[in-house]
């Protein structure tokens, strides 16, 4: 069984540098390569570095549908995909992987490292073997294997900007992949979308300019959906409304979720349309906004799309 792995940069391959560690050729190919020959992972791995590596705080929706273009192209040569990623932004990867195959038939494990593959005490070591495995042992669909833990793609988010196990997820049910009947590659484009958070004191002035410039705006309110409900910020809203950019709204609360509707104080966001983001991490309605904007023209099928759960970022 064959094995594609696909190096996009991040903290794993990285090097010692003057200037910090920085991305380094063959850090990656290196490990997989001694992994091999001490019969530790799977005999057939190849590897795929996507040049030029990157620091994953340089990533951009582009860098998604690069990586997503390269397993769709692959799909019929190997058994399994893993992706290692920086840190910093893996879970909008993850997230954006998720949606961005439909039909998705293999397994994808995106993975990384705290610390680098070139010191010694480096958790890539560790990370690599688990996530070449699971790339031959896991369901179908998108995971993120950190830390010892195997986790949803559509839910993951990190969690701690230094501790080895770094990363968390919500648990589920749900599958982390869209189902169709063949493998499909979803158009995605990069649009303007803005995250704003509700503070006390929020500016509406704030949503207002968001709502008048941008495509798409993440709204991460209090608790299980509610915000400082003021004239001023229902205009901001109506704003958006009638300007059809779409605004989902996700709670600041790293567990519970949404439920638009609970609270007087929420009647701001249901009455202007707002997206009951439910479960959706801000990092997931990031990138699905980014989504809904590339395939659907019409802002009630925007809407639709947003609304429903396409694999596992919704549902309890």
């Amino acid at each position: 069984m064959a094995i594609l792995l696909i190096h996009t940069g991040g903290t794993i391959g990285m090097a010692q540098t003057p200037d910090g560690f920085a991305p380094r050729a063959g850090v990656v190919e290196d490990a997989v390569e001694a992994l091999v020959a001490s019969g530790l992972v799977a005999d057939t791995v190849e590897v795929l570095r996507l040049d030029p590596l990157i620091d994953s705080a340089q990533a951009t929706p582009q860098d998604w549908l690069r990586i997503a273009e390269t397993i769709h192209q692959y799909r019929d040569r190997f058994d399994g995909f893993v992706v290692t990623h920086g840190t910093d932004t893996l879970a909008y990867t993850a997230a954006a992987l998720c949606l961005a195959l439909p039909g998705l038939a293999r397994p994808v494990i995106v993975t990384g490292a705290m610390r680098p593959l070139t010191v010694a005490d480096t958790d890539g070591t560790a990370n690599l073997i688990d996530a070449l495995t699971a790339a031959l042992t896991a369901a179908v669909g998108v995971w993120v294997q950190f830390g010892g833990k195997r986790l949803h793609g559509a839910r993951v988010r990190k969690a701690h900007s230094q501790a080895l196990d770094a990363f968390t997820a919500a648990s589920t049910d749900s599958v982390p992949r869209i189902a169709a009947p063949a493998p499909e590659l979803s158009p995605l484009r990069p649009h303007e979308v803005a995250v704003l958070t509700v503070t006390p004191g929020f500016s509406a002035a704030l949503l207002d300019q968001a709502a008048g410039m941008c495509d798409g705006i993440v709204l991460r309110c209090y608790g299980a959906g509610t915000v400082p409900d003021s004239p001023p910020l229902r205009a901001a809203l109506r704003k958006a409304r009638d300007r059809a950019v779409p605004v989902v709204a996700v709670s600041q609360c790293a567990e519970g979720g949404m439920q638009i509707g609970t609270y007087a104080a929420g009647k701001a966001l249901r009455d202007s349309g707002a997206i009951d983001g439910g479960q959706m991490t801000p990092e997931m309605a990031f990138v699905k906004i980014q989504f809904a904007l590339s395939q659907h023209s019409d802002f009630d099928a925007r809407q639709r799309y947003l609304a429903t759960d396409q694999c596992g970022e919704i549902a309890d």
